[in-house]
């Protein structure tokens, strides 16, 4: 199978590593990993604050970039999900509606690809901290990414999985609306950290750079001594 990175601006920029343990892990299940350097933003920003001819640019980009590859792979969902959008922009372009129809559907957050594609619940993972779960809303209810990080987490030796109170409210950065309603973001995201302190866990682990980038900042202003991490940086830590 040919598998196109689509590396999201968060993680190429500011957290590469987690590109890195979603490369290696897959190596380990004889999967290469191409990387298009031309791919770039993928027009949320510009889509949710109503400038769709600018996502419509950055989309197409996106589009040509992924065009000759089986699975387009990511470490988002929230990046993942505005692919799924890409259909809504085109509708009045047949040839573009079609191939966002296409990239849609060989596109993949990285715990889906894993399970639902290959078929792998169990990456021989060994991790003995006390771990909670944050689901962010864009995977969890635009991708309906739900069973997959629980059934890789379960298969982790060592690891005690504590459930999250209010897991599934959402952690207050939703993008542009961080900048523009800053203050129901912040009493958001303090929420989010009063209840990761509930549950006593060393880790906090997730499935979107950009959520755990927010809560990790409001833990750390806390001087909580919690580890945010994504799920693919666990599972390969835990198999090196």
């Amino acid at each position: 199978m040919k598998v196109s990175l689509f590396i999201t601006c968060l993680s190429d920029a500011i957290y590469p590593r987690v590109g890195e343990a979603m490369v290696r892990l897959l190596a380990r299940y004889g999967v290469t990993v191409e990387f298009p350097t031309v791919q770039t933003c993928c027009g949320q920003p510009a889509f949710n604050s109503g400038y769709w001819k600018e996502a419509r640019t950055t989309a197409k980009t996106i589009i040509e970039a992924f065009e000759d590859c089986d699975f387009v792979i990511s470490p988002s969902g929230s990046c993942t999900g505005m692919i799924h959008h890409y259909p809504k922009l085109f509708e009045d372009d047949k040839i573009m509606y079609e191939k966002a129809l296409k990239l849609q559907s060989k596109s993949y957050e990285f715990t889906q690809f894993l399970v639902q594609v290959l078929g792998v619940t169990d990456v021989g993972a060994s991790f003995p901290h006390k771990v909670t779960y944050h689901p962010s809303c864009h995977g969890s209810r635009l991708l309906g990414v739900k069973d997959e990080p629980m059934a890789l987490m379960s298969h982790v030796k060592g690891l005690e999985f504590v459930p999250l109170p209010f897991a599934e409210d959402c952690c207050g950065f939703g993008g542009t609306f961080a900048v523009k309603m800053s203050d129901i973001s912040a009493a958001m995201v303090s929420e989010k950290s009063d209840h990761i302190k509930e549950t006593e866990a060393e880790v906090l682990v997730g499935l979107d750079m950009a959520c755990l980038m927010n809560i990790a900042g409001n833990l750390r202003y806390r001087n909580e001594p919690v580890r945010v991490m994504h799920l693919a940086e666990l599972l390969y830590e835990g198999v090196k």
